[in-house]
């Protein structure tokens, strides 16, 4: 739901920071940082759900995350894992810049599906 409204609620400016947000994640992943990804990766997440302006939602999602904390560093430090997050978060951002609704709720969607997978192995 966030990720459809970020992308149509979303201001330039706003789509910008995403675009930064994504190179910044792009070069952490390229360095070798996993922390800085895993920080970024938080960030990315905060700046949708902010932009979605869907306050309800929001709230509940950053109740749910606080739990996910351990399960955010414990996943990022997993060899493979910020490759592949990365090219999920980068079509998450693509689909929003590009005002896409239904594109970036499937993007998210399948990004979630990729962290349940995650966990689960």
């Amino acid at each position: 739901l966030c990720a459809a409204k970020a992308a149509v609620a979303a201001t330039d400016d706003q789509l910008a920071e995403l675009a930064e947000l994504g190179a910044a994640m792009s070069k952490a992943v390229a360095d070798g940082e996993p922390v800085t990804y895993s920080e970024l990766n938080h960030e990315v997440h905060a700046r949708i759900r902010e932009f979605s302006g869907q306050r309800t939602a929001v709230g509940l999602l950053e109740r749910l995350n606080a739990q996910l904390v351990r399960h955010r560093f414990q996943l990022a430090l997993r060899p493979g894992r910020a490759q592949q997050s990365l090219s999920e978060h980068l079509a998450m951002i693509e689909a929003i810049s590009a005002r896409d609704p239904q594109a970036a709720e499937a993007a998210v969607r399948a990004h979630l599906g990729s962290v349940i997978e995650a966990l689960r192995d």
